[in-house]
C-alpha cells in the first residue's frame, strides 16, 4: 500500500485503543487449535479448492483487465510472484476470477528485504476502481522489520491495513523465509492468523470497526468494505513477494 498519502485522525486511533483495551470489539491473540483447515482437505461446510496450480496464471486475471492481462509476476519454484514493478499500489494487481462470500481462504508467503503487498477480498471490478484497495479490505503482508518507512502498527503484517493492527505477540518469521497465513470472514465476523496464531478478531458491525473506516483513511473511499462478495487480489507493490498453497472453502 502507499503510505505517503495515509492519515490516520487521532479520533480513530484513540477509537480502536479503547476498542482493543477493554470489551469485546478488539482483536484477541488466540493460540490456534483449530486444526481442520490445515490437516484436512475437506472443511465441514465444503470442499477446499486450490486458487493457484503452481503452474500456470489459471483462475487469475489483472485488475479491471482480461484473463490474459497479468503483468509483474512470475512463476518461479511452484510459487506466484510479484516481482515488485509496479511504481505505486496502482496497476500491479491481480484478482481471482471468481467472486466469494463467506469463506476461509489459506496460503503461504514470504517477502524480500523492504517488500509490501497483501491480500485483499470482496474486491469489486469497475473502471471507476484505480486499484482493489478501493473497495477490499486487506490482509496486510510486509516486511516489518527493514520496511524503509517506519510503519504504523496497522500497517504491519497480519494488520486489517489501515484500521486494526495484528496482536503484538505475532510471529512473523524473518525475510526469506515462508510464513503461513489465514483469513475467516463469515457473515460480517473476520479472523486473520499467521503461523498458527490468530492475530486478529473482529466484526465489522462492530462501533469500533465502523468509527475507524468512517474516520480514518478510508473516510474517502465510498464503496470501501461496503460489500460482501468479490474477488480476492493479491496486491503488486513494490519488490518481490512469493506466494503458494493458496486454497479457499466456502463457507
Amino acid at each position: 500500500m502507499n503510505f505517503k498519502k495515509l492519515g490516520f485522525p487521532a479520533l480513530a486511533a484513540a477509537t480502536f485503543l479503547l476498542a482493543s483495551c477493554g470489551g469485546n470489539e478488539g482483536p484477541q491473540n488466540t493460540e490456534a487449535t483449530d486444526s481442520t483447515a490445515a490437516d484436512n482437505n475437506v472443511g465441514a461446510s465444503g470442499e477446499w479448492v486450490t486458487l493457484f496450480d503452481g503452474k500456470s496464471f489459471a483462475g487469475w486475471h489483472g485488475f479491471n483487465k482480461g484473463t490474459d492481462s497479468i503483468k509483474n509476476w512470475a512463476i518461479e519454484d511452484s510459487s506466484l510472484v510479484c516481482l515488485g514493478a509496479a511504481k505505486d499500489a496502482h496497476g500491479g494487481d491481480i484478482v481471482s476470477d471468481k467472486s466469494y462470500s463467506n469463506f476461509e481462504l489459506e496460503w503461504d508467503w514470504k517477502v524480500t528485504k523492504g517488500a509490501n503487498s497483501g491480500v485483499m477480498y470482496h474486491v469489486i471490478e469497475d473502471k471507476k476502481y484505480q486499484a482493489p484497495y478501493e473497495t477490499g479490505p486487506e490482509y496486510q503482508v510486509i516486511d516489518d522489520i527493514d520496511f524503509p518507512d517506519k510503519l504504523e502498527d496497522w500497517q504491519q503484517a497480519g494488520a486489517d491495513y489501515a484500521i486494526m493492527p495484528a496482536n503484538g505477540n505475532k510471529k512473523l518469521n524473518k525475510v526469506g523465509d515462508w510464513n503461513s497465513s489465514r483469513l475467516v470472514y463469515n457473515k460480517g465476523h473476520v479472523e486473520h492468523w499467521l503461523n498458527g496464531q490468530k492475530v486478529l478478531e473482529f466484526n465489522r458491525s462492530d462501533s469500533s470497526w465502523k468509527k475507524i473506516r468512517e474516520t480514518g483513511k478510508w473516510k474517502d473511499y465510498a464503496d470501501y468494505a461496503k460489500t460482501e462478495s468479490g474477488g480476492i487480489a493479491l496486491q503488486g507493490h513494490g519488490k518481490k513477494v512469493y506466494f503458494k498453497n493458496i486454497r479457499i472453502k466456502e463457507l
